[in-house]
């Protein structure tokens, strides 16, 4: 690739980057007082505008770039259902679970289940919750090592760790507000730069659109691939496994309802979906269509599916747009990284150090820890990363330990409380997963194309239910006394 391109996109970066993270910084300290959880939530006075670009692409990394471009050759656009189920799954958070934790005002999901249950349920489910983001974080380093790969040439490893200082960077100034204001600045220029290439691309096909790629499938006995419902068996066992995967686990994970949390209020989440969702969705679309593109095109479609579509772009592309684009791709990958190393780093020095070790531990000592750990983490990922490629295929392994948390949310909200039920329901579908997934049980069953997913959700609901009938346990958190005086407490704050 040309080294002006490759400067200028991590100029760019680098300069975004350091820049909005010092103005931050500088910006807080000058504040007459200081907010609750101002490094990892904000102090809980973002608005919409940095909400909504801050859900958006906390969710739109990896798998949305470099997975789409793969899954698009093999499954054509029925991987746009990847990003239909995070369209689904943002409206989930800001129209239920995120709201919820902005009313109760807690710093992290383990907060809220201690609150719900008992201290040992949030150590439980701190330690799982944090490893399950952390797999995520070694799948977004992934992403920006090969990303970086492409455009360098560099090796993988080299790749890895260039990127993973990048992605430090991205969040260790300032915290989420720095996040946020990236991303606002991030988002804009991915829009722009997408778009444009799509035209330019199209511009320099045969008829001056589209209709030869179309041809190329329609021609080729492929024309399901121009499907978003493509077959049957795709469907099943891709499309709505991943539609189940997403939705029954992610509006419980930390990285996305920390953003709710750090909200100026409810109005504010609730606004920001409809910003939030069509910029996640619509973006999948443009990367789909990109990669199918690669495909029908003979000099491309040799090069295979993990670097076609982005040699296409830089082949096809005058260079200045080739720079936006690339630049807009990595911003994406960093706000995922970012997010997913500070809900991790938040969850330990909430959950863990301030909880169990320091009780009286300042905000500026919370702060001090998180940065550690954010930098500890990232490290390991960057090790893992690069050296551990097949953990693309355990997302959705990842995602289901996060589904009877979700259930012990709602349930606990809801219906019931009892903490023996909240522990024999994690423990059994945990064990039960790891079960599942290490050994051959499914091909004996015949079930082996069943998503993993199926599976965890049948069992969350079936051990969830049977054991809240069988234990005794509190009546639902909202309405009572609990909840009535933490939202009086809240209000005096506020």
């Amino acid at each position: 690739m040309n080294i002006t391109v490759i400067i200028c996109v991590l100029m760019y970066e680098l300069v975004l980057i350091t820049g909005v993270g010092y103005w931050v910084a500088r910006q807080t300290k000058q504040q007459p007082h200081a907010h609750d959880a101002e490094f990892t939530h904000g102090g809980r006075q973002l608005g919409v505008t940095v909400i909504a670009a801050t859900l958006a692409l906390t969710v739109l990394g990896t798998p949305h770039i470099m997975g789409i471009f793969e899954l698009s050759w093999s499954m054509g656009a029925t991987s746009l259902w990847f990003s239909i189920a995070h369209v689904i799954l943002l409206v989930i958070v800001c129209l239920s679970t995120g709201l919820w934790m902005r009313r109760t005002g807690v710093t992290s999901v383990p907060e809220l289940l201690e609150a719900l249950y008992s201290p040992v349920v949030r150590i439980i489910v701190s330690c799982v919750m944090a490893g399950s983001i952390f797999g995520v974080l070694t799948l977004e380093t992934q992403g920006l090592a090969i990303l970086l790969s492409a455009m360098t040439g560099w090796n993988v490893q080299y790749s890895a760790i260039a990127g993973g200082v990048l992605g430090i960077l991205y969040v260790v100034l300032a915290g989420i507000k720095e996040v946020g204001w990236i991303n606002v600045a991030n988002a804009i220029l991915m829009y722009i730069s997408v778009i444009l290439a799509t035209v330019f691309i199209a511009f320099q096909l045969p008829n001056g659109d589209f209709s030869s790629v179309s041809d190329y499938y329609v021609n080729g006995g492929n024309e399901a691939a121009l499907s978003l419902f493509g077959s049957p068996h795709l469907l099943i066992t891709f499309a709505f496994g991943l539609v189940v995967a997403l939705v029954f686990s992610q509006p419980a994970n930390q990285p996305l309802l920390q953003v709710c949390m750090s909200a100026k209020d409810e109005k504010t989440i609730v606004k920001a979906l409809w910003f939030a969702a069509p910029i996640n969705g619509m973006f999948g679309v443009f990367i789909c269509v990109i990669g199918l593109t690669a495909k029908a095109l003979p000099e491309f479609h040799a090069l295979g599916p993990k670097t076609a579509a982005t040699a296409m772009l830089v082949s096809m592309l005058p260079t200045w747009l080739v720079t936006l684009l690339l630049g807009s791709f990595m911003a994406a990958i960093l706000s995922s990284f970012a997010m997913t190393a500070l809900a991790p780093a938040t969850i330990f020095s909430n959950d863990i150090y301030r909880r169990f070790y320091r009780p009286d531990a300042t905000e500026k000592q919370i702060a001090k820890v998180t940065r550690i750990v954010i930098v500890i983490l990232s490290f390991i990922a960057i090790a893992v990363g690069s050296f551990l490629p097949q953990i693309l295929a355990s997302v959705g392994w990842v995602l289901a330990w996060l589904m009877p948390v979700l259930w012990l949310i709602v349930c606990g909200l809801f219906w019931k409380r009892s903490s023996t039920a909240a522990v024999v329901t994690l423990s059994s579908v945990w064990i039960i997963n790891t079960i599942w997934s290490f050994t051959r049980i499914p091909e004996y069953l015949g079930m082996a194309d069943i998503s993993n997913a199926y599976i965890m959700l049948m069992l969350t609901l079936a051990i969830g239910v049977s054991t809240n009938l069988c234990f005794r346990g509190k009546p639902k958190y909202f309405n009572s006394a609990e909840y009535s005086a933490l939202v009086v407490a809240n209000n005096e704050t506020n």
